[in-house]
């Protein structure tokens, strides 16, 4: 088979890899709340609100940096207030046998690109955009988009409201804390029922 044959062969290159599953711990996931509510703590701060030292929190970081659990700080912006209030989800079909690798590279490196997702279904390539304005996303669309080799078909979809942005990273560490917390109790628990 080449790789002519294998359209999603490419899709290799060009998406984030998978990562094994890192131990964490409960000092671990709580820190991790902590930097979800306020990336800029300080390792004083952190150490003082986990009951540790300021060097055990850097290394804890540390590790988490190495092993790939945090993968950087980052700002979060309102995007209205910057001058991009529409958010547009562009379905992608590209060309039958088409290789979807430097499809979706092409795509990612349009600045008005959030993100591009390789979806099961009708379609190939979901991506998420921030424009300006209408006349913004059609020169998107005519001067970018449509100009990238083995795209066949887009269907744009408009954003027209969207919820408030929730803190996802606390909430889910929270879940899993709760999780490893009732099973942690499970066992001693029904040891002292037991009787």
């Amino acid at each position: 088979m080449t790789r002519g044959d294998a359209p999603l062969a490419g899709l290799l290159h060009v998406t984030t890899p998978t990562t094994a599953p890192v131990p964490l711990d409960d000092v671990d996931l709580a820190l991790l709340q902590l930097l979800a509510a306020d990336a800029r703590a300080s390792r004083r701060r952190l150490a003082r609100d986990l009951g540790m030292s300021a060097p055990a929190i850097g290394e804890r970081i540390a590790r988490m940096e190495r092993t790939g659990v945090i993968r950087g700080f980052s700002v979060v912006l309102d995007w209205a207030a910057a001058g991009f209030p529409v958010v547009i989800y562009l379905a992608i079909t590209a060309g039958q046998g088409q290789d979807l690798g430097p499809v979706m590279a092409a795509v990612s490196r349009l600045p008005e690109v959030e993100n591009v997702t390789v979806v099961t279904g009708d379609l190939d390539l979901l991506a998420r955009l921030r424009v300006r304005d209408y006349a913004h996303l059609r020169a998107v669309l005519l001067e970018k988009v449509w100009q990238i080799p083995g795209v066949q078909r887009t269907e744009t979809y408009l954003s027209i409201a969207e919820s408030s942005p929730k803190n996802f990273v606390s909430e889910l560490v929270a879940s899993v804390r709760s999780s490893q917390a009732a099973a942690a109790a499970g066992p001693a628990a029904s040891r002292g029922g037991v009787g």
